[in-house]
Parts: C-alpha cells; structure tokens; sequence
C-alpha cells in the first residue's frame, strides 16, 4: 500500500507492516528495519502524517465491509425478532436493538440537516 509519494519504499513497506504487525519489533523485524529506525522514523512529521492516512484508508475499507453487512444484519435481527420458536430474551433483544438503532439514526438524520442549516447561516453571516 503506497501512501505517499514522499515516503521511500521501504518507508511504505514498513507502514503496511505496522497496519498488521501487533507491535512496532514486530514491524520492524517484518519490514526489515532496525527498531530505533521505526521509533526515529515514527517521530518525522511526513512518516506519522503517511501512517496516519494508511490507517484512515483501513478504516475506510472496514466501514464499507460493515455497511455490506448491515442488511445481513437487520435481516438477522428480524427473523429472530419474529421466530415464535426463539427465547422470548433473544426476540425482545432483537426488537430493542432495532428499535434502538431507528431512533439513533433519526437522531443522527436531525443532527446532520440542523448541521446543514448552521453551516448556510454561517455562509450567509460571513459574505
């Protein structure tokens, strides 16, 4: 994964090692890197700013991987929420997590259009 054009290869290498190494030895020794190099490198404005990107792409990728889901999910929750068969704790906890989860994203729905507004009171103030 190249995240900047700035950084080296090894540089990058070493970033996609940290991404999946479950320490910085580790990532060091993956990359091929001595430790102190990773730590001094980790200390350079442009190395933290690529690293930091690489992490916001990854986190990218995973929050499509759960919005693919969510229809699995719900589809989930609805058949346990409507399964008779199933414990009454397991149905009333489908309902509630369902009911819980509309009224967030009404909420956040209403945060997002009072943000909008806002945001255009602001432009209008300022020009």
């Amino acid at each position: 994964m190249t995240v900047s054009s700035k950084l080296s290869r090894k540089q990058d290498q070493t970033i996609a090692a940290l991404l999946t190494s479950p320490s910085i030895l580790d990532a060091a020794r993956q990359s091929g890197v001595a430790e102190v190099t990773l730590y001094r490198w980790l200390k350079l404005d442009g190395f933290q700013a690529g690293y930091r990107e690489a992490r916001r792409q990854v986190v990218q990728q995973a929050i499509v991987q759960i919005q693919g889901a969510c229809a699995e999910a719900v589809e989930t929750l609805r058949a346990i929420m409507c399964d008779t068969a199933a414990p009454a704790s397991a149905r009333v906890s489908a309902a509630k997590t369902v009911l819980d989860t509309a009224v967030k994203a009404v909420e956040l729905e209403d945060l997002g259009t009072r943000i909008a507004a806002l945001e255009v009171a602001a432009q209008e103030h300022h020009s």
